[in-house]
C-alpha cells in the first residue's frame, strides 16, 4: 500500500501522518460471524463476588507460586458462550491447562480475554487477562508483552496514571509500534496532544497499518481536520483484515461517523453495512445506523436500531438516544423507563456521560458536578472539559463554566455538541455574538447531536434571533 509522510504545520506542532495515495474502499467483505454478547454469568458472578479486587499493578516478585497456580486458575475456568472469541477463548485455556500454562499461551489467552470485554462490554473479563498477565509476569520479571498487556487492561479500564507508566516503560526498552500506540492513547486521554502526537508519529513510522491508521485518524479530528480524518480511516478500513473482525468493524464505524458529520449519508449508511458485515450485530454500528436515520428524519426506523444497540451496550450513551427517540415516537412511558435505568446505572458505567446527561436534564446537579470534577482527575482531554464547562453551568457557576467552555474548544475540535454547550453559555453571558457563532457551527452539524439536544439547539437559537430583532448588537 502506498503512504506518504508530509508535514502538516498548520495543524500540527510536530510531523503527522498526511496520506495522499490511498485505495478505495473495499466493494465487497466476506461475512462473519461474530457478534457482541451479553454479561456472562462467569465474569458477572467472579464481579458481584469480588473475587478480583488485587491490585492492577505489576509487581516483581511478589506472588508465591500458589498464588500464581491461584491465578492461573481463575483464568482456566471454562468459558461459556458460542461466538468464535468464546471457541478461541475455550481452546487457549484447553491448551493452557495440557501444557501447565507456559507463559507465551498465557499472554495470548489475555489478549483473547481482552477481546472478548471490548465485544461484551463486561469489564470482568479485563480482570481475567489481568490474571494471565500476572501469572506471565510471576514467571518472568517484566515481560514486556505481559507489561504491555497489562497496561492496555489499564487504559481500558480508565486508570491511565498507571497505564502510562507501564508504556514509558516499555518505549524505553523497546522499539515496538503498540507501545507508542498505548503512550498516545493514554497521553491523548490526559489532554497531552503535542506529546500524543510524537508517539502516534512513531507508531506509524514503525508499521503503517489499521491500528495506527485509526489512532491518526482520531488524532486528526479532535484537531478539527475532518477531512483528513476521513482520508486517513479509508485507509484504516481498506487495510482491516477477517482474521480480527473488531478492528476492522471499528474502523469502517469511524468512517460512517465521520461520514456523518460530513453529511455524507449514503457513505456513513455504507460504512455501518460493512461494520456489522466484520462483526454481526456490533453495538457501535447499530448506534451509528441508528443515528443515520435520525438524521433522515426517520425515528420510528431508526427505534429498533437503537434498541438493539442499548440492550448489548450499557453505556449511558446509548440509553440516553434510546430514551430521546423513544419520546420523538410518542413512546413515553418507554423513555422514561429507559431513564430510570440509566439513571440507576449511569454514574457506574460511565460517569463523565451521566455527568453530561444529569446536567442537560437539570437532575441531580449536585452530583453531575462531582461525577464532572471526579473525571477531571484522571481525564483532562477536550470532552472532560466539555462536561465540567456543562455541569457548572447547570449549578449557576456561569464564570467557571465559561473558563472550561473555552478550555474544551482550544484544540480546534469541530464537534456538535461543544459547539452547542459553547453558544448556550455564551448566551446566558450575554455574548450574543459568541453565541450565535457557536450555534451556527452547531447547526451546520446537528445531526451529530441527540434528539434532546438538537430540539434544544433549535429553542436557543430562536429565542436568541427573537432578542436580536428586539435589541440588535450594534445598539447595545
Amino acid at each position: 500500500m502506498r503512504y506518504l509522510l508530509l508535514q502538516r504545520k498548520d495543524l500540527y506542532p510536530n510531523p503527522i501522518l498526511h496520506l495522499v495515495s490511498f485505495s478505495r474502499m473495499r466493494s465487497k467483505i466476506p461475512p462473519l460471524v461474530l457478534g457482541a454478547v451479553l454479561l456472562t454469568a462467569i465474569g458477572a458472578g467472579f464481579w458481584r463476588a469480588g473475587w478480583f479486587q488485587q491490585s492492577a499493578g505489576i509487581r516483581k516478585g511478589e506472588q508465591s507460586t500458589a498464588f500464581t497456580a491461584s491465578r492461573s486458575d481463575i483464568a482456566l475456568i471454562p468459558q461459556k458462550g458460542d461466538t468464535r472469541i468464546d471457541d478461541e477463548i475455550r481452546s487457549l485455556q484447553n491448551e493452557a491447562r495440557s501444557k501447565h500454562q507456559p507463559p507465551e499461551l498465557m499472554k495470548r489467552l489475555g489478549w483473547a480475554f481482552v477481546r472478548k470485554a471490548r465485544l461484551s462490554y463486561d469489564p470482568g473479563y479485563y480482570k481475567l487477562a489481568e490474571q494471565c498477565a500476572l501469572a506471565v509476569e510471576s514467571q518472568r520479571a517484566d515481560d514486556p508483552d505481559a507489561l504491555l498487556l497489562q497496561g492496555h487492561i489499564l487504559q481500558s479500564l480508565h486508570k491511565f496514571k498507571e497505564a502510562e507508566s507501564i508504556a514509558r516503560k516499555l518505549v524505553n526498552v523497546r522499539r515496538d509500534p503498540a507501545d507508542q500506540g498505548l503512550l498516545g492513547d493514554v497521553l491523548m486521554e490526559q489532554g497531552n496532544l503535542t506529546e500524543a502526537v510524537g508517539a502516534y508519529q512513531y507508531m506509524v513510522n514503525l508499521r503503517p497499518d489499521l491500528q495506527s491508521y485509526t489512532r491518526v485518524a482520531n488524532l486528526r479530528w479532535l484537531k478539527g481536520d475532518l477531512d483528513g480524518a476521513i482520508e486517513v480511516i479509508q485507509m484504516a478500513a481498506t487495510a482491516a483484515s477477517p482474521r480480527e473482525p473488531e478492528p476492522g468493524a471499528w474502523a469502517y464505524t469511524r468512517l460512517g461517523i465521520y461520514s456523518l458529520q460530513a453529511g455524507q449519508l449514503d457513505v456513513a449508511e455504507t460504512a455501518a453495512a460493512f461494520a456489522l458485515e466484520y462483526a454481526h450485530d456490533y453495538p457501535p454500528a447499530l448506534l451509528l445506523r441508528g443515528r443515520i436515520l435520525l438524521a433522515q428524519g426517520k425515528p420510528t426506523v431508526a427505534l429498533p436500531f437503537l434498541q438493539q444497540a442499548a440492550a448489548l451496550n450499557p453505556l449511558p450513551e446509548y440509553q440516553w438516544i434510546l430514551a430521546d427517540t423513544l419520546s420523538q415516537t410518542g413512546e413515553a412511558g418507554a423513555a422514561q423507563a429507559v431513564e430510570q435505568k440509566l439513571m440507576a446505572t449511569g454514574a457506574t458505567n460511565d460517569p463523565r456521560t451521566f455527568a453530561l446527561f444529569l446536567a442537560s436534564r437539570r437532575e441531580r446537579l449536585t452530583d453531575s458536578l462531582q461525577l464532572a470534577f471526579d473525571e477531571l482527575k484522571t481525564r483532562r482531554d477536550v470532552f472532560t472539559m466539555d462536561v465540567l464547562a456543562w455541569a457548572l453551568r447547570a449549578n449557576g457557576r456561569l464564570a467557571e463554566g465559561l473558563d472550561y467552555s473555552r478550555k474544551s474548544l482550544a484544540e480546534g475540535t469541530q464537534d456538535a455538541r461543544l459547539f452547542y454547550h459553547a453558544g448556550c453559555i455564551a448566551m446566558e453571558c450575554d455574548n450574543r455574538a459568541g453565541a450565535a457563532e457557536f450555534f451556527g457551527k452547531a447547526n451546520r452539524i446537528k445531526q451529530m447531536l441527540f434528539p434532546s439536544e438538537r430540539s434544544d439547539l433549535n429553542q436557543q437559537f430562536a429565542a436568541l434571533k427573537e432578542i436580536e430583532t428586539t435589541r440588535p448588537i450594534a445598539q447595545q
